[in-house]
């Protein structure tokens, strides 16, 4: 194999036999040093053309704050459910271990105005339809109508991606199947591994990304299945998560490199990670016949 190497090494991409390949910033962080979801973080990738990736929870006043967990408890120096709280409240909060103010989905609207036209921003939706509501739909289709270019949903509810999708019907849509095919894997039905994908990629998400653990990928891929090669032919892109290197300053064992670079000749369309700069090192690295 060849690789072009990028002489970017800001963490955004890696190329791979000519094809780049995004390394998304999971939680907005491209070291497992940075802060969760921080603000300079967002605006550096924004800025530059990044891939990311954000949660959102719904709020009790119909809008979104910019979190993973079910309470504030972990992440916040606020307690609590995080639906309990409204927009106002959660304005007031900072995210655990410092003074960085807790985002709201305004603030990711804000910055979107002025982002490069390569950046990509993944919102996860933490919670379901219900949850959400129509009020909330209207909310996040009011935020980002006008940044739709640069922005895909995702989440575990296809209801919830789906009514997104309906009132922003130019932002991508995201399909993460990896929890049920995994069920299907660990009780030995490899068998149906294929069947369930294609069902899920034929349903009415019809997903421009699908989000794969590259440990499931590897796996069916040595029992001759290859999820990603189905995706592709649904004309889904697949991202594989999450891909972080055991010892980051010291780039890959050759255990990790053998995966990486399996994953990579796989057709991996994009590479979620919480150490992009040390991956893209790491790859240089091996790709200029350096050990690490």
């Amino acid at each position: 194999m060849h690789d072009t190497i990028l002489d970017d090494r800001s963490g955004l991409a890696i190329v791979f036999d000519g094809k780049r390949i995004p390394l998304k910033w999971h939680r907005l962080r491209r070291s497992r040093s940075d802060p969760l979801f921080d603000e300079a973080v967002l605006d550096e990738g924004l800025k530059r053309g990044a891939s990311m990736e954000v949660d959102l929870r719904v709020l009790g006043d119909g809008g979104f704050a910019v979190l993973h967990d079910e309470t504030l408890d972990r992440e916040t120096d606020g307690t609590g459910r995080v639906a309990a709280c409204t927009g106002a409240a959660i304005g007031r909060l900072h995210y655990a271990g410092g003074g960085r103010r807790v985002l709201l989905a305004e603030d990711l609207a804000a910055r979107l105005a002025s982002a490069h036209p390569q950046a990509l921003l993944q919102l996860d939706m933490k919670d379901d339809f219900a949850q959400a509501g129509e009020r909330g739909v209207a909310r996040l289709a009011g935020l980002f109508a006008e940044h739709q270019q640069n922005l895909i949903v995702s989440g575990d509810s296809t209801e919830l991606t789906l009514a997104i999708a309906e009132r922003l019907p130019d932002m991508r849509r995201g399909l993460e199947p990896s929890f049920r095919l995994l069920d299907l894997y660990r009780a030995g039905r490899k068998e149906a591994l294929a069947g369930q994908l294609e069902s899920e990629l034929r349903g009415p998400l019809r997903p421009h990304v699908v989000y794969l653990s590259w440990k499931l990928v590897l796996a069916a891929d040595d029992d001759g299945i290859d999820l990603i090669r189905i995706c592709h032919a649904h004309a889904a892109k697949v991202d594989v998560w999450t891909f972080n290197p055991a010892r980051p300053e010291a780039g890959f064992t050759d255990a990790e490199w053998r995966d990486f670079s399996r994953l990579l000749a796989l057709g991996a369309d994009q590479v979620t990670t919480d150490e992009a700069l040390a991956l893209q090192r790491a790859h240089i690295r091996r790709s200029a016949g350096q050990a690490d």
